[in-house]
């Protein structure tokens, strides 16, 4: 059975390091980029798309950060780190159209440094309550 993650884009870095994508760009970096997903567009404040996927969600994640990081390597002026932070929802939704139980968010990010980007979302006190199995953190160059 194939899993449900959200994604959201956190473009941090300037347009001249890497041009801004749109959602729907962002969606069909993933869509071609892993044909055995399952990838379709939102219509959402904060998540951009919906992937369907049969794997680990440590491995999603790994697969993200890396499909963005090989559609980027043409268009980027200088190197940047690209990171997939991902957590399973474990409350009850709020509403409809977000995260329902048993899904991951996953926030997919453009940063010139990942420490600083980590320290100014606060990561650590964000994921200190969470389970290893409930999370997953990718850093790429």
């Amino acid at each position: 059975m194939a899993t449900r993650f959200l994604l959201s884009h956190n473009y941090s870095i300037a347009e001249s390091v890497a041009p801004p994508l749109s959602a729907a760009e962002f969606c069909e970096v993933f869509a071609k980029g892993q044909p055995d997903w399952t990838v379709r567009s939102l219509s959402h404040p904060h998540w951009r798309c919906e992937v369907l996927a049969e794997a680990d969600p440590a491995q999603v994640g790994e697969a993200l950060a890396k499909t963005l990081r090989d559609y980027r390597s043409q268009q980027r002026s200088r190197p940047y780190t690209i990171l997939a932070l991902g957590g399973r929802k474990t409350t009850p939704a709020a509403g409809s159209g977000g995260l329902q139980p048993g899904d991951w968010g996953v926030d997919v990010v453009e940063a010139l440094d990942a420490d600083e980007f980590l320290q100014t979302i606060g990561w650590q006190s964000l994921t200190a309550d969470r389970s290893a199995a409930d999370m997953f953190k990718t850093v790429l160059s």
